[in-house]
């Protein structure tokens, strides 16, 4: 039986978030990242939006049975999209793969939200993971408003998730940032 699967490409990139087991390698085309505000969250979260010229790397996962709730559940704030052709990936071309963005009308500019750093680290770390130290470049690349403040929690994470990083994966994205400009506030 062939189930339907989603495209991972923020935390869900990271397997020590989920236990969608069957997970695989994937690229969505036509879309790029971009941290964005709503009112609901409080926090800047990462979305796509289109762009035909850009290609992002993620995950595809199966969604057992269909049950997209649970899934649906983590992801409050999003819409669930058709991804179609847009995803290249190794399994059987029928598969029906969706991806999830937050709806543009419910994004507000705001100058106090923030990204959480611990949120970012299983972002990145998944992409470490995953890709390697080029899959992170690429992903800091492709991922657009990095003038959004990251706020400092990493000894007392607010991201549910969060995951215990290595020096030398905390360094990778402290380096990244810095490149980039990102103002960083502490707790």
């Amino acid at each position: 039986m062939m189930h339907p699967c989603f495209f991972g490409y923020g935390s869900l990139v990271n397997r020590a978030t989920h236990l969608y087991a069957e997970a695989s390698r994937a690229q969505l085309d036509g879309w790029r990242r971009k941290w964005v505000n709503t009112e609901a969250r409080g926090i800047s979260f990462l979305t796509v939006v289109p762009d035909p010229s850009s290609s992002i790397d993620g995950l595809i996962a199966e969604v057992p049975n269909a049950d997209w709730i649970a899934l649906d559940e983590r992801e409050h704030g999003y819409a669930r999209i058709t991804s179609g052709e847009a995803i290249r990936h190794p399994r059987d071309i029928a598969t029906q793969i969706s991806h999830y963005a937050v709806p543009k009308e419910t994004w507000v500019q705001s100058t106090e939200n923030h990204i959480l750093m611990s949120y970012l680290d299983v972002v990145v770390q998944g992409y470490l993971r995953e890709f390697g130290a080029n899959g992170v470049a690429n992903f800091f690349a492709t991922t657009d408003g990095w003038d959004t403040p990251v706020l400092d929690d990493r000894t007392v994470p607010r991201y549910p998730r969060d995951q215990t990083l290595s020096a030398q994966e905390s360094a990778l994205v402290d380096q990244h940032l810095a490149l980039r400009g990102t103002p960083i506030l502490v707790i």
